[in-house]
């Protein structure tokens, strides 16, 4: 689960690109296999499966009962048999004195990893096939030739696997993550003293090196940030964020909704944020849902921190007010450039103010609103008008979510698009119906909603 969920940071998913690392597997029947690995060698050995070399074919250090059968050979290792990874695996074939790897994963887990042990990364059908020739051959061999690199494969980007998910635990009602970038065999430098592995047997140097990991797509999306902030010096933090969020997009490069790693399912808004980075349209949004430290400081109150725990947690400065104001509010009401309801029991209104940033000061926007499934979603007003003539360039609406069915612990997901003709400003609507009682039965009481409004520093 995501654990990065202040509203003022942004946390980043970690995606797929379009570039691959074929390596073709050919057995010793001719048979024909492509996997993915960085192999340099050119490789023509012995093949075993992992049963002849572990208890029960768990491809683990403990698991290793023969210490000779892999002995200058290529072990066939499944990520199914005992969960292992294949760093664990090379390890363990490793010790075993195995040459290389043919690590068998599920196809929405493959991912390459620079393993100190040759290892090419196929998916389970390929690792089931090999393991047929296996059986059926006295005398097993394969021949792995070194990797190349391919760019423009399809599907991408999809979501990775180890990508961690929303909703946020702490404040379900702020979107986590915020965006997806590439996060998936990336190239970037590498320390020279510390090996690819970092493993204390790898005695390897490079200054650089694939790596894949939100820490991975983080960078992306702060140099996107820099890039922003360079061209619009004047704007804030949040002015920012919101240029990254309402540009982003949901749909690979075969126009589909991106795949979520780990499940073959749509991606939605919990693996993706409000979709991935795009640079280009980041750096002229159109409209931002500004935000500043006293809305962030309103926040905390709704979270429960005190005036003093807060006044120890912001950076001094005589001119914020780090005072909480008496009265409920709801946590929708922060100024974010998503509406999130985590719990729509009855007819909610959360107010959003937008910004116009765009070349144009004289802009109308016009709304278009698709409802998340089990809610009615509505916005008003539903055109926005901004004029050179007026000293604010700011403009804002509210929206207004009505459940329309009886539901519990399902979210469902809409968006709110506002355009001039040229810009596309995309804000999702996430929500989860909350109206059905946990003994099924139809709640007939009344509910005290709160419908207030932040007014965007």
């Amino acid at each position: 689960m995501v654990q990065n969920v202040s509203p003022w940071v942004i946390t980043v998913a970690a995606s797929t690109i379009d570039r691959r690392f074929p390596t073709a597997i050919t057995l010793g029947n001719n048979a024909s296999i492509v996997g993915e690995s960085f192999n340099v060698k050119d490789m023509k050995m012995d093949l075993v499966e992992s049963s002849s070399v572990f208890t029960d074919g768990t491809c683990a250090f403990e698991q290793l009962i023969n210490r000779t059968a892999a002995s200058g050979k290529i072990v066939l290792c499944f990520a199914t048999m005992g969960m292992v990874s294949s760093e664990g695996a090379a390890l363990a074939v490793y010790a075993g004195k195995g040459s290389g790897v043919i690590f068998a994963d599920t196809i929405t887990r493959k991912s390459n990893q620079d393993n100190f042990l040759p290892t090419v990364h196929v998916d389970l059908h390929q690792g089931t096939q090999i393991l047929y020739y296996i059986h059926s051959s006295s005398k097993p061999t394969v021949h792995i030739s070194p990797s190349k690199t391919v760019v423009g494969k399809t599907p991408a980007p999809a979501v990775a696997y180890f990508s961690s998910r929303g909703p946020s635990s702490i404040s379900p009602n702020i979107l986590k993550p915020d965006v997806t970038a590439p996060g998936v065999n990336i190239l970037a430098a590498w320390p020279p003293k510390s090996s690819p592995t970092v493993l204390p047997l790898d005695e390897r140097s490079t200054e650089w090196n694939f790596d894949s990991g939100t820490s991975m797509s983080c960078p992306h999306v702060s140099g996107i940030a820099a890039i922003v902030k360079s061209v619009h010096p004047t704007w804030s933090p949040a002015a920012v964020k919101s240029a990254l969020m309402t540009s982003a997009y949901m749909y690979d490069d075969t126009s589909d909704v991106m795949l979520a790693g780990g499940t073959l399912k749509a991606a939605d808004a919990f693996d993706v944020g409000a979709g991935h980075v795009d640079p280009l349209r980041a750096l002229d949004p159109g409209l931002v849902y500004d935000a500043g430290a006293r809305d962030h400081v309103l926040f905390l109150c709704r979270l429960g921190y005190t005036a003093e725990q807060i006044r120890h947690m912001v950076l001094p400065s005589p001119a914020l007010d780090t005072s909480c104001p008496g009265g409920a509010a709801a946590h929708a009401d922060l100024n974010y450039p998503a509406v999130v309801l985590a719990d729509l029991n009855a007819t909610v209104t959360v107010k959003r103010t937008v910004t116009n940033v765009g070349a144009n000061r004289d802009a109308v926007y016009r709304a278009a609103v698709a409802s998340p499934q089990g809610a009615r979603a509505t916005v008003w007003p539903a055109e926005l008008a901004f004029s050179r003539y007026h000293d604010s360039n700011k403009a804002s609406y509210y929206v207004t979510v009505t459940p329309v069915k009886l539901s519990r612990g399902r979210f469902d997901f809409g968006e709110i698009v506002w355009s001039d003709g040229y810009h596309r400003v995309r804000m999702l609507l996430v929500v989860r119906v909350t109206n059905l009682p946990d003994d099924g039965v139809q709640s007939t009481g009344d509910h005290d909603q709160c419908t207030t409004g932040l007014q965007a520093a």
